[in-house]
């Protein structure tokens, strides 16, 4: 079965979070920051806390995700549709529909 370069990104995109899912909620806690405003400026961007609030939510540890960043409740349901969406397409099944105007 020849699986073309675009199938295999398919998978791979589908498997990151189950992936992240068999990883503890708090495996990115500690270390340093990537952030550029916390490393310069010195304070908080608004997308701090972002990777780890989602680790959090993805376990279901909802309080744990809004002390990381609010803003987990926003960007987390829309990678869940992005993700179903491409679900959806590995499968050949249209998902959300108006998503496929932004690829």
């Amino acid at each position: 079965m020849k699986i073309t370069i675009r199938k295999a990104l398919l998978i791979s995109i589908v498997a990151a979070p189950l992936f992240l899912l068999f990883l503890p909620a708090d495996y990115f806690n500690s270390g340093d920051s990537f952030c550029l405003y916390k490393s310069f400026l010195d304070f908080n961007c608004p997308g701090c806390g972002l990777t780890r609030g989602l680790m959090h939510m993805i376990h279901l540890e909802m309080e744990a995700a809004w002390a990381f960043s609010p803003l987990t409740f926003i960007i987390g349901p829309l990678l869940a549709m992005v993700w179903l969406h491409l679900v959806g397409k590995l499968f050949n099944r249209q998902v959300f529909r108006f998503l496929e105007r932004f690829y």
